[in-house]
């Protein structure tokens, strides 16, 4: 997909990107420099609820380091 710049620098999103990504008027996007590659990147208006749970597993980090530490306690003894 090729789109232009306007004169004045405008760049027009493409109705089907702007569908697949949930992009609406007035909303923010970042303009990342990849080093030769621009990207645009919506920005999401609630971050860390949007992180919540990304890192969920079926095992806990916290039960695992509770039993280590469990185990370097026992051996000490």
């Amino acid at each position: 997909m090729t789109i232009k710049i306007s004169q004045k620098g405008w760049v027009v999103i493409p109705a089907k990107l702007r569908k697949k990504y949930n992009l609406h008027p007035g909303e923010a996007v970042h303009i990342v420099d990849y080093g030769g590659v621009l990207s645009l990147v919506p920005v999401d208006a609630d971050p860390i609820d949007h992180a919540t749970g990304m890192l969920a597993g079926e095992s806990s980090l916290v039960a695992a380091l509770l039993a280590e530490h469990a185990k370097e306690i026992t051996s000490k003894n």
